[in-house]
């Protein structure tokens, strides 16, 4: 079960921020810094790496767009080994705010994208790696894209990227145990110069036992996040990894307190984890979009026409 290679992402904040527009107070932000680090967690993802010219300020908050004072005052004075990581969308980042990774807080930039982006994600992450960062590349929505163009895909980030790691992201949570074997083990046939991750999300109560099948496969980086949050049924949650893992380097003592104190609270405030509309959209392979919508609206208990309505429009198609 211990393996020495594994490294765990916490992506609390970044994923989180996806529910409330990234508007958590900074306080909130040091209380998860200081327990992630505690715990001896591997990497951190504070939030997007997004241009100011794109995204209001006044509709989002800091962690829409990572500026480096922000993340100074965060980390101040607080002992860590855990490394800072940012994501970044294709088209939605200024290349040139990025200044060179001896100079900011962050030291790895992960790129989100699609299979058909792949050449604009290896130009951005080759950018970032001759900027001195740790890099990988984020393979979304997975579960609608696993034909040849997934092969020449990863083909091509094998032979033109200069990116540490790979991730599989189940993005809306389609995956079962079987299809995730065979994911890890399609990447890890082919990427060999690069880790293969697996980001998990939670719709079918399934992002831990998939985490768990892409570590059977070699899998090595993984995410997840404090108490499940995120967008929708939210992720893998971290402290069920961390107990899976049987690292000693890791300790779930702060992770449990951080729970007690803050994230039983914002569960009273924000909507996420496993709820029958996000259930619904999981099994029928859709983005969770219309079970969030569904879930703002007052019919947010009707979940058989809310169900019907996608069968009628998986039937349309």
């Amino acid at each position: 079960m211990f393996r020495e290679k594994i490294k765990v992402l916490d992506c609390t904040i970044r994923d989180g921020g996806l529910i409330n527009n990234h508007n958590f107070d900074s306080r909130f932000v040091r209380e998860v810094y200081k327990a992630v680090s505690a715990a001896g967690i591997d990497y951190m993802e504070i939030g997007y790496k997004n241009s100011p010219e794109l995204f209001s300020r006044k509709e989002y908050g800091a962690w829409k767009f990572c500026d480096d004072d922000d993340i100074k005052k965060i980390i101040d004075g607080i002992e860590s080994k855990t490394k800072l990581s940012v994501m970044v969308d294709i088209g939605r980042v200024n290349l040139n705010d990025v200044k060179p990774a001896n100079k900011s807080p962050i030291k790895m930039i992960r790129v989100a994208s699609y299979v058909k982006d792949i050449d604009k994600a290896i130009s951005m992450v080759n950018h970032f790696n001759q900027k001195g960062y740790e890099t990988a590349i984020n393979i979304m929505a997975i579960s609608k894209d696993q034909g040849p163009e997934l092969d020449e895909a990863l083909h091509q980030i094998e032979e033109e990227s200069k990116a540490d790691v790979v991730y599989i992201v189940d993005s809306f949570g389609a995956l079962y145990q079987e299809t995730t074997e065979y994911l890890v083990k399609k990447f890890t046939n082919i990427i060999k110069t690069k880790e293969v991750g697996f980001h998990g999300h939670n719709p079918q109560q399934l992002a831990f036992s998939n985490t768990i099948e892409a570590i059977i496969h070699d899998a090595n980086y993984l995410d997840a996040t404090v108490y499940g949050i995120g967008r929708a049924a939210g992720n893998c949650p971290l402290e069920l990894l961390m107990g899976f893992l049987k690292n000693p380097k890791f300790d779930i003592r702060p992770i449990l307190d951080l729970i007690s104190n803050e994230f039983i609270p914002l569960r009273n405030k924000i909507e996420w984890g496993y709820i029958i509309p996000f259930a619904i959209a999981g099994m029928m392979n859709e983005h969770p979009r219309a079970a969030m919508a569904l879930r703002k609206s007052d019919q947010k208990e009707n979940y058989r026409e809310f169900y019907d309505s996608l069968v009628t429009t998986e039937n349309d198609d």
